[in-house]
């Protein structure tokens, strides 16, 4: 199973960023997610986050919301996610759950991380659980042998940086700026402020998400950051196609374009 230190000491190795891409279980189909995310893989992606659908956004901007509201209509289950997790797993990307806690909590802590440990998941992302309350879920995880990955915003005190970056073991999440998720025609100037004050307090790699939707743009984040997030702009792909081949396609093409920008360094 490939770690995420693994993928990070590689990237490094190749003087180079991690390209880190998202999509949500059971978009456009529960088996189209699986075939997506391995074209994702295939054109470059070292890194993907499996998104477990959610009634409530609270951090997802309007592309987001249409996938995932798609994947609820379509019937989408944590066993689908699960199962999302394990199909992709197998193309030996990193590959993680990023999820609101409410499902973890409901599902139960101590089950959800051995459940996703077992799927050949190596770990989450939990925009909203925050460093005061994430002890019980940090204590599962560690027992499953999984990473936790915590948000740092533009916002993010000292202080509050410090207490983030104490509850990751994977890497940290930086928001590149204060809002919803989504591509943008320019990625916000605070990323690379953000991403130097969080390396004064962790020595993990650290990873720029919101905002980041074409190769220009992978290879400004690439510049200063660990890893490039993006998620956006490659459910726009599939959203916008055809038909599935093309969306696959696309993805596909979007994927290289990105890889390319992370590695010109």
């Amino acid at each position: 199973m490939t770690t995420l230190q693994t993928v990070f000491a590689k990237a490094k190795a190749d003087n180079r960023a991690a390209l880190v891409g998202y999509l949500p279980a059971g978009f456009p189909t529960k088996e189209g997610a699986v075939e997506a995310a391995t074209a994702m893989v295939e054109a470059g992606c070292d890194v993907i986050e499996i998104g477990l659908p959610y009634s409530d956004p609270l951090m997802d901007g309007p592309t987001i919301q249409d996938a995932v509201h798609r994947s609820l209509v379509n019937g989408t289950r944590i066993a689908d996610v699960l199962r999302t997790v394990e199909g992709v797993a197998k193309t030996g990307a990193a590959t993680l759950v990023m999820t609101y806690w409410n499902p973890i909590d409901r599902y139960g802590p101590e089950r959800f991380a051995r459940a996703l440990a077992d799927a050949g998941g190596v770990g989450t992302i939990t925009p909203d659980l925050t460093p005061e309350e994430a002890g019980p879920w940090r204590a599962a995880s560690a027992e499953a042998g999984i990473d936790t990955v915590f948000l740092v915003a533009p916002s993010s005190t000292e202080e509050r940086i410090k207490a983030v970056v104490e509850c990751c073991t994977g890497f940290v999440y930086a928001a590149s700026l204060m809002g919803v998720t989504g591509a943008r025609e320019t990625v916000n100037v605070a990323a690379e402020d953000l991403v130097a004050r969080t390396r004064a307090h962790t020595s993990l790699p650290v990873c720029v998400g919101l905002g980041v939707g074409t190769g220009r743009q992978a290879a400004e984040v690439a510049a200063y950051a660990d890893g490039v997030i993006v998620g956006s702009a490659f459910i726009r792909r599939l959203l916008d196609a055809p038909d599935s081949a093309a969306g696959l396609a696309d993805v596909r093409l979007l994927a290289g374009e990105l890889r390319a920008g992370v590695s010109a360094r």
